[in-house]
């Protein structure tokens, strides 16, 4: 009998040798590349500390000072504490600013909101042509200096050779030939109303309407096919979809409006009977006209505390829906 062969024998792995960990890379050098994003928005931080953050400090500390013509003149300050900031609140004529500046922004902001929102519903269905026209027509009326729509405003409404007053007087209405628009506060504050409508309409319109350009047609199309109506289509498709956009757009509405200063002093300072008097021309009356430049850095701090908390209300009813929704 032949010998019956070995099983091979099963060879072991041989244990591999630990890898030597990699040298630490050197530190990395910053390169002057990596400085360009820095040094090509460091020029508008400048330009915006210097602008905007320093003279909003510099009011701040102003209002907690005594700080008259006398200290604007010879310097040297002292240190009021919150005695300005009562003396402004304690008073009534400073509430009957604040609840006149509140209706104000409440009136623009409603009919700009509306008007823009019509307008952006309106453009599709404008044809080509048409269309451009009345968007080149509102970009020119959005590019128009604060100043320079303001006299056209005086113009239209001037007593004697006002285009409003020859056109009411022309369609019968003689009780209007010479009437004295400014003389009136409630015709100023409409005026006015007419004014700011008529400059911040074109933003919102244009945005809103860019945002409607997102909207999927399909959308439409099946709320079309169930015989939703075009206010529903709007309710349950539009709105909901652009709720972030008519968001934005009212916050930024309301920081314009509630700020709005060029046009209500350059047209009625603040009168006839302060009708027009709303806080940012109210404290520029205060510091200027009376040279109290500690009350009028108050009432600026309690103007820009006041549009925070408006804002901070209207985004957080914003933020509750979108949550709702989710």
């Amino acid at each position: 009998m032949s010998p019956v062969p070995a099983a091979p024998q099963a060879t072991r792995p041989r244990p591999r040798a630990p890898e030597a960990a990699p040298p630490p890379r050197p530190p990395r050098r910053s390169r002057p590349a990596d400085l360009w994003p820095y040094l090509l928005i460091a020029p508008t931080l400048a330009g915006t500390a210097y602008l905007l953050v320093y003279p909003l400090v510099r009011s701040v500390v102003i209002s907690f000072q005594h700080f008259r013509l006398g200290e604007l003149i010879r310097g040297g300050a002292e240190f009021a504490g919150f005695d300005n900031y009562a003396e402004v609140l304690g008073g009534a004529e400073f509430w009957t600013v604040v609840r006149r500046t509140l209706v104000w922004t409440a009136v623009n902001v409603v009919l700009i909101t509306l008007i823009a929102t019509l307008i952006a519903l309106m453009l599709p269905r404008l044809g080509r042509w048409m269309r451009l026209t009345v968007m080149s027509g509102m970009v020119l009326t959005w590019a128009t200096p604060v100043l320079a729509a303001t006299t056209i405003f005086q113009w239209l409404f001037q007593s004697r050779l006002g285009v409003v007053n020859w056109l009411l007087v022309t369609l019968g209405f003689d009780s209007f030939k010479d009437y004295t628009w400014f003389a009136d506060g409630d015709s100023t504050f409409v005026i006015l109303v007419a004014l700011v409508v008529w400059q911040s309409v074109p933003f919102a319109a244009l945005t809103l309407y860019a945002g409607l350009t997102t909207v999927p047609a399909e959308l439409y199309e099946s709320a079309r096919i169930d015989g939703a109506t075009g206010l529903q289509i709007f309710r349950s498709v539009t709105f909901p979809i652009l709720r972030p956009l008519f968001g934005l757009v009212t916050s930024l509405e309301v920081i314009w409006v509630f700020k709005c200063f060029a046009q209500i002093w350059a047209i009625s300072k603040g009168g006839p009977d302060e009708a027009t008097t709303t806080l940012p021309v109210y404290a520029f009356q205060i510091a200027q006209s009376l040279h109290k430049y500690d009350l009028g850095s108050a009432v600026s701090t309690l103007t820009v505390l006041i549009l925070i908390a408006v804002l901070i209300t209207h985004l957080r009813r914003m933020l509750k829906h979108e949550g709702e929704q989710l």
